[in-house]
């Protein structure tokens, strides 16, 4: 049974949720994906853990996955970061089906230890399909987390109002206190 998930910030779309795999704790960079005890944590929540292996490839085609996710999100647009998520895609492909409910789609690998990669990179496209100016990094400097901004303005700016919206507003109020 794996460990409960140690992050501060889960739920996120699965590409974002890859990128949220590290995280800053008291100044320190955390990394849940240092081993495949970690790669467990993560496929689980993302109900991922029943279709995709978590043995040491798939850990590395993840950590590829997330290294072009990186580059892809925060420098949108760039060559370097765009060949790098395509190479990750190249692994898998959607195949049509038609089953006695109606059409389908399955994925297929040819090899299964790059199923969770493939996905969180195909998700990354289905992200970019409905609105790419919503994906967002936590506005506040000293975090590394993104997330999909899902409220109704699209004025998001914290991964969570509670946790850095919060230390922003009473650093804020702190500094407005001290001003002569």
């Amino acid at each position: 049974m794996p460990e409960t998930d140690p992050r501060p910030l889960t739920g996120e779309p699965v590409s974002l949720d890859l990128l949220n795999t590290r995280w800053m704790h008291d100044g320190v960079r955390q990394d849940l994906l240092t081993g495949t005890e970690g790669l467990r944590i993560w496929l689980a929540s993302n109900g991922l853990d029943r279709r995709f292996p978590a043995d040491a490839a798939a850990l590395e085609h993840v950590l590829l996955a997330r290294e072009a996710l990186t580059s892809a999100v925060t420098t949108p647009g760039d060559a370097a970061g765009i060949e790098r998520v395509d190479a990750v895609l190249a692994h898998g492909r959607i195949r049509a089906t038609l089953t006695a409910e109606g059409p389908g789609e399955e994925t297929e690998f040819e090899d299964p230890s790059w199923g969770a990669a493939w996905t969180a990179a195909h998700d990354y496209l289905n992200l970019l399909r409905t609105a790419p100016d919503r994906i967002r990094g936590c506005a506040h400097e000293a975090c590394i987390l993104h997330f999909f901004d899902t409220s109704r303005n699209g004025t998001r700016r914290w991964c969570s109002m509670a946790a850095c919206g919060n230390r922003a507003k009473a650093s804020r109020h702190y500094a407005k206190t001290r001003e002569p």
